[in-house]
């Protein structure tokens, strides 16, 4: 299960056009609900959640499919999920945080902070900057194609040091010259994490707790405290999908072997919240928010989307970008926008999807921020 593991933390993938295709066109009332019914329907996904905050500043949220396939229960409403790399975002708030209080250089070097830890084959923490950690154009290898990574059956309860997860991306060539190109790499925000802890000299997740999640007030958003594998409110089970097509119930795990990059539990209007105060300037003073949103190409995960400091833009079909980011980790996939005039909306799915039900999910995300 190489390819589900290989995914871990990732907030992305090649998702094709953002234009709805006809089974999930948007403009029509229950869009959203016929899109979440299609993914379970058509794209065989155990169950889909979404929670929309409209033109209207109305929230609605809807549910399809099973939330346990063991019990048949219900999905409940808006319930919590592993939301994989939107982790990133909280992340790079912080150290965005850090900069605004003149302790992080954003252009510093990664060396001022973490003297010695970055080198290997063609990696140099000297030659790196903070700015390209949380760019994904530092050139470092994803620590999640190492070996100690590459069977999920194995690491589903194991505890993993930040460390160990980034030897296994130093045990690799880099991947590019720092700042040459753009290539998306979880060890980007491991190392992020690791500067976070050094320049405040407190755990990473706690910092994340302090600054983002209560400053904000999300309440059903939290970082995994060590050794905790539980999801703690109410949530459908997540399923990683085996080799032989079965579904194995990935609800309880380690979520260390994510970290920094990937480990947050929230729910759907929890992160619709998160995106708007961070885009509404609730978080980050303006030129640090004008840092984030300053995007580089990221072609690799669709036509026309642009990657920022932790932040992605993705064309809307009806004009504009949605402002996100997204997450992918055994059990579960989310994706989620919001746009410059207040309208939000994520949608989680219960298994990490194919090729087609990934396009079907930037679809009904697309129709939904569109209807």
């Amino acid at each position: 299960m190489a390819v589900a593991v290989a995914a871990v933390a990732a907030g992305v993938v090649a998702v094709g056009a953002l234009a709805p295709t006809a089974a999930f066109a948007g403009g029509k009332p229950g869009s959203v609900q016929s899109s979440l019914n299609a993914l379970v329907k058509d794209d065989g996904l155990p169950a889909a959640l979404a929670s929309v905050k409209g033109r209207d500043g109305r929230t609605r949220s809807y549910t399809a499919g099973v939330g346990d396939l063991a019990t048949g229960a219900k999905v409940p409403v808006d319930g919590q999920v592993r939301v994989g790399s939107n982790t990133k975002t909280f992340t790079a708030v912080v150290v965005l945080q850090l900069v605004a209080e003149g302790k992080v250089g954003l252009d510093s070097p990664v060396e001022t902070y973490l003297p010695g830890l970055l080198r290997g084959d063609g990696i140099d923490g000297r030659n790196i900057t903070v700015r390209q950690l949380l760019q994904h154009t530092s050139g470092l290898p994803d620590y999640t194609d190492a070996p100690a990574l590459s069977d999920s059956s194995t690491i589903q309860h194991r505890y993993f040091e930040p460390r160990e997860l980034l030897d296994g991306a130093l045990a690799q060539r880099a991947r590019f010259a720092p700042g040459t190109r753009w290539e998306y790499s979880n060890t980007n925000y491991i190392v992020a994490g690791l500067l976070t802890q050094k320049v405040t000299e407190r755990p990473v997740g706690e910092e994340i707790t302090k600054r983002v999640i209560d400053r904000i007030g999300l309440r059903h958003t939290y970082f995994p405290a060590p050794g905790d594998m539980t999801v703690h409110e109410a949530h459908p089970e997540g399923y990683n999908r085996e080799a032989d097509g079965s579904l194995h119930d990935y609800t309880e795990m380690d979520p260390s072997m994510a970290w920094a990059a990937g480990a947050i539990v929230s729910t759907n209007a929890d992160l619709n919240s998160f995106f708007t105060a961070l885009l509404g300037g609730r978080l980050l003073p303006a030129a640090q928010l004008a840092e984030m949103r300053t995007t580089v190409p990221a072609d690799e995960l669709g036509p026309g989307i642009r990657y920022g400091l932790g932040l992605e833009s993705k064309p809307l079909s009806c004009g504009g970008l949605a402002w996100g980011h997204g997450g992918t980790v055994p059990g579960y996939r989310s994706r989620n926008g919001v746009t410059e005039d207040g309208r939000a909306a994520a949608i989680t799915v219960t298994a990490i999807p194919d090729a087609v039900g990934a396009k079907h999910m930037a679809a009904a995300l697309d129709a939904a921020l569109c209807r």
